[in-house]
């Protein structure tokens, strides 16, 4: 019996396609590298727990304990603002705007018209529709800033 050309090149095709494939499925079976779980930032996290002061005592008044409250770690890479936490841009006055990196006093004056002409901001992304503020400046503000 005798092979044709183009039967022995099928053939020899089939072969090379086999080797490929065996290769393919085999290529790290042996060389498996392990599943690494890093777990050091989720412990290294603490909570603050901060207590309000005691209210004034007067006369006839019940005596009250403050309660306990658990404040919110900044999350990483965040500068802490004057305040502490994060300025509300729906909420925030001139001043505390102003805390803000790349907000002077007429970008602050800014944030606020248009808070008062267009209504309460959104998202944070929405500081763009504000004269003068623009993806560079966001880019600072995003971590630092949120809306109620």
């Amino acid at each position: 019996m005798k092979i044709s050309k183009l039967e022995l090149i099928s053939l020899l095709l089939a072969a090379a396609f086999a080797a490929f494939a065996a290769g393919w499925f085999l290529r790290g079976a042996a060389s498996a590298q392990p599943v690494r779980v890093e777990t050091a930032d989720l412990l290294a996290q603490s909570t603050a727990l901060v207590l309000s002061a005691p209210p004034q005592m007067s006369e006839g008044t019940e005596t009250q304990t403050p309660e306990p409250s658990v404040a919110q770690p900044t999350p990483a890479g965040t500068i802490p603002t004057a305040s502490g936490g994060l300025v509300d841009l729906n909420t925030a006055s001139v001043e505390e705007l102003m805390t803000l990196p790349g907000i002077g006093e007429k970008r602050a004056v800014d944030i606020i018209a248009d808070r008062e002409a267009n209504g309460p901001f959104r998202t944070p992304e929405d500081l763009t529709r504000v004269s003068g503020i623009g993806e560079g400046i966001l880019a600072g503000l995003i971590d630092l800033v949120t809306v109620s």
